[in-house]
């Protein structure tokens, strides 16, 4: 059984998001009990000023499980759609409908997901509405519409918000003024229980085809989840779903929930965020805007390898002038297992 769907029956049995998990056990549930081959690896380079190194290709770089040598079988750069990668290091374009590739080298991309249109991304945003947000709840709406406002137009976007449970405000889509409205009709009130919704929203994020990133708005303590921290962290990781954390509370006031933060934005390929003031949160989702168009994307199919534990994920640069250059991605996953 997956970790993931331990979890999940936890918050079933506890009552949190209990309708939603029942009435999707007929349709969804075999996506977490099959195990899953590809590897959906997100990255961004960096040179020693913090500036991102765009124009990379397939050849200029080397993706490592274990120390084993891994082909990527697509590539994609920013919001532009998939490549996929020849032999040779070279990219070709995806097309809806290659279903006659007889190298053997990758798969039908309709049956994984990776089409020809599916550039950009689908960005889930959890926006704590829980009792702790009472202050500054306006603003945190006005920064959240304004990032949303900003995305590229290839991308997706779905407003969920969170208390005690889960809402699901308004569906993945790419209509910004539907995805504003939904957000200004959030109101405040009860407890948090951030780690449960955010396991619901990662659960929801699974099942979309493409690349896809989880945007969490929160005031920082949780004081009613099932489920640990820790927990939800690794499940991020091991789907390949990176965690971008904007907390409004100050780093210092609240150790325990900014140390957590870190660790599920560090060890999922994003980044976290403290800011207090409206300034601060509007700047956090502008350098969020800014990872996202020029993050790189892989996929590969991992070669034969009998470590069923954590399997460590290294990217290295092939140009020597190359070599200070900073690669952020999340370190590693565990290989899915059927029930």
């Amino acid at each position: 059984m997956t970790k993931f769907f331990r979890l999940m029956s936890l918050l079933a049995l506890a009552g949190i998001g209990a309708c939603l998990w029942v009435r999707a056990q007929d349709t969804d549930q075999s996506v977490f009990h099959v195990k899953v081959d590809m590897v959906v690896l997100s990255f961004t380079v960096t040179d020693a000023r913090g500036r991102y190194v765009n124009g990379l290709r397939p050849k200029d770089f080397k993706i490592y499980e274990d120390d084993i040598a891994q082909k990527p079988a697509t590539f994609a750069e920013g919001n532009h759609a998939p490549l996929q990668v020849l032999d040779n290091g070279e990219t070709r374009p995806l097309h809806a409908s290659a279903t006659a590739d007889t190298s053997g080298d990758i798969p039908n991309p309709n049956a994984v997901g990776l089409r020809a249109d599916s550039a950009g991304a689908n960005v889930f945003i959890l926006f704590d509405t829980s009792n702790y947000m009472y202050r500054g709840f306006v603003y945190a709406s006005d920064a959240i519409a304004d990032f949303i406002r900003g995305l590229d137009r290839a991308d997706s976007v779905a407003v969920y918000t969170y208390s005690r449970n889960l809402n699901r405000a308004v569906g993945l889509n790419r209509d910004r003024t539907n995805a504003i409205a939904g957000l200004r009709k959030a109101v405040a009130g009860d407890e948090s229980a951030l780690y449960n919704c955010l396991l619901l929203t990662l659960r929801d994020a699974a099942r979309v085809p493409g690349r896809k990133v989880v945007i969490v708005f929160s005031n920082g303590p949780d004081d009613a989840s099932m489920v640990a921290p820790d927990d939800v962290r690794a499940v991020a990781e091991d789907e390949g779903i990176p965690i971008y954390v904007i907390s409004t509370s100050e780093i210092n006031k609240d150790p325990i929930s900014s140390t957590i933060f870190k660790r599920i934005a560090t060890n999922t390929g994003g980044k976290s965020y403290f800011a207090k003031t409206w300034q601060k949160q509007v700047e956090a989702f502008e350098s969020i805007r800014e990872d996202l168009g020029n993050s790189y994307v892989v996929t590969y199919y991992p070669q034969p390898n009998p470590n069923e534990g954590f399997r460590r994920i290294r990217i290295e640069l092939n140009d020597p002038g190359m070599k200070k250059y900073k690669v952020r991605a999340r370190p590693g996953y565990r290989p899915q297992r059927g029930i």
